[in-house]
């Protein structure tokens, strides 16, 4: 009598249970060595069906052996079970391993549709060689299947719809969609539903049959373009300002210095959208290049536009109907006044370029001084760039850059008490280095002309400046270059006379000017 092994031996020949290993061995090396993080989930459905296999085939083995009726349809499940498992290890060939590597990703609906197609022909093929009749059981189910097309139908149109979104990929995975009032991130596309992830740590699930059937916004998409989204910020500016200004105002401070997640290209822009009983409504348009952070970029943003139109003297607007009373007397407003002189006049005299100047003269300046505010991020002054102005820093850090040979770096950090600028103000040379705020930072600027009306009335002062101006290059010099103390005299004394020159020069004065008169 045959033994049981060498009836199993057999069974395992007979329903090619080795080839069906050997298969799961190729499919599992060529995973590993092209997509390992997914290789324990794409060959969880095929080591079970093997596993089935191999169940049922000793099962066929052990009927045959003791002589059952039963080995024909426990052979027909082994059969089954193997054909199924060579599909199912195929379509993984195909759809994971193969056709991505020639450009083309296979939809995961597409991959199913495949998979279950050729199932059903596999297991009718080895019914019918096995002597089984199926014909009847389809005519059969031909009713019961209509019945449940009828109760399934809205289940079944969410089904074509997921088909239907794979297959023409107009909605895909990371896709950001707006759908009714939500916009969030497709994460997956199912048989039934979408899954759509918002910015608010929400999943919706949206039904397949919705997507197909109602209007869906794609976000950031345009043929031929990079995934950008265009965004809009609003304001609304009193009718004081001429509309050619406010624009020019807003686009300089969202170009002059790059803002993360806003796109250079199209660069943005400010538009006069409406003209309104009291005011005229703006928006300052440009375009998100990463759809995750539109509410904080729109912050960043109107943090630029609110602290450039501060510095411009820009207004936004009141409404009408809105009513100010305050009760103001001349002994409050002198008070406030001179309390505000008195802070300006503090903040001079922390600059040692301007001690040569009496009392009087520094609240003259004062008088002068305009409030400049900048958000962090924003540029104070560009290296090359010309501006007849000095900033004395009340609040806040600065970041000091200088680019040479094509390389820029940081060469000091100033804070609340210091300023920059001075070689500006005082000779109109061009700026020798980039400015760029760390910090919300308040400044006081003073320009060209409130200086020259006190210099032009005082022009003695010239020499004491041009020597404070020579004092710091020489000893910036020193230090860069280890002079010694007779080179760091003789440069201290051209670099006196040759400021000199250059700050009368700017200033329109005489080489022997005359007197100031009595005050």
């Amino acid at each position: 009598m045959t033994s049981f092994w060498s009836t199993v031996s057999a069974e395992v020949f007979r329903d090619l249970t080795a080839w069906i290993l050997a298969a799961l061995v190729v499919v599992a090396l060529l995973l590993r060595l092209g997509t390992a993080a997914h290789e324990g989930r794409l060959m969880r459905a095929p080591l079970v069906l093997f596993g089935l296999h191999v169940v049922a085939v000793i099962g066929a083995a052990a009927w045959r052996w003791l002589g059952s009726d039963a080995y024909r349809d426990v052979n027909l499940l082994a059969r089954v079970f193997g054909a199924i498992c060579l599909i199912q290890l195929a379509a993984v060939a195909v759809f994971v391993v193969l056709l991505p590597r020639v450009g083309f990703q296979a939809s995961r609906i597409m991959h199913d549709v495949m998979v279950f197609a050729a199932s059903m022909v596999a297991v009718f093929s080895i019914a019918a060689r096995a002597g089984l009749n199926l014909s009847g059981l389809i005519a059969t189910s031909a009713v019961l299947t209509a019945v449940i097309g009828f109760g399934l139908k809205d289940t079944l149109g969410n089904v074509i719809g997921g088909l239907s979104l794979q297959t023409d990929k107009s909605i895909g995975i990371g896709d950001w969609i707006k759908v009714g009032d939500v916009v969030g991130r497709v994460v997956d596309v199912r048989w039934r539903y979408t899954a759509v992830e918002t910015r608010n740590w929400e999943t919706l699930i949206v039904p397949n049959s919705v997507l197909t059937t109602e209007k869906v916004m794609v976000l950031g998409r345009r043929r031929g373009q990079p995934l950008q989204w265009r965004r809009w910020v609003w304001f609304n500016v009193d009718f004081r300002t001429s509309p050619a200004e406010v624009a020019r105002v807003v686009v300089e401070a969202l170009t002059q210095a790059p803002i993360l997640h806003v796109a250079a290209e199209p660069p943005p822009h400010c538009v006069l959208m409406d003209l309104h009983e009291s005011y005229a409504r703006y928006a300052a348009r440009y375009w998100l290049t990463e759809l995750a952070f539109d509410d904080g970029t729109d912050s960043v943003v109107r943090n630029r536009l609110y602290f450039a139109l501060k510095r411009a003297g820009i207004s936004f607007s009141i409404p009408a109907h809105a009513v100010f009373l305050t009760e103001e007397s001349a002994e409050r407003e002198e008070k406030k006044d001179r309390e505000d002189i008195e802070r300006r006049s503090e903040a001079l005299e922390r600059v040692d370029l301007f001690r040569p100047l009496t009392d009087e003269d520094r609240q003259q300046l004062a008088r002068s001084l305009f409030y400049a505010p900048f958000v962090t991020g924003e540029v104070l002054t560009r290296q090359g760039a010309e501006g007849h102005w000095l900033y004395l820093i009340l609040k806040g850090d600065v970041s000091v850059h200088v680019k040479s040979e094509g390389l820029e770096k940081e060469i000091a950090r100033l804070g609340g008490g210091d300023f920059f600028g001075e070689m500006s103000l005082m000779t109109g040379a061009a700026r020798s280095a980039t400015v760029v705020a760390l910090t919300p930072v308040e400044c006081y600027r003073l320009d060209k002309a409130a200086f020259q009306q006190v210099i032009r009335e005082r022009p003695a002062i010239a020499e004491p400046v041009a020597e404070i101006l020579a004092r710091r290059r020489t000893e910036l010099i020193a230090v860069r270059e280890g002079l010694d103390q007779e080179a760091q005299r003789r440069h201290f004394a051209a670099a006196k006379s040759d400021l000199l020159g250059r700050i009368r020069d700017f200033f329109g004065l005489s080489d022997d000017p005359p007197k100031r008169a009595s005050r």
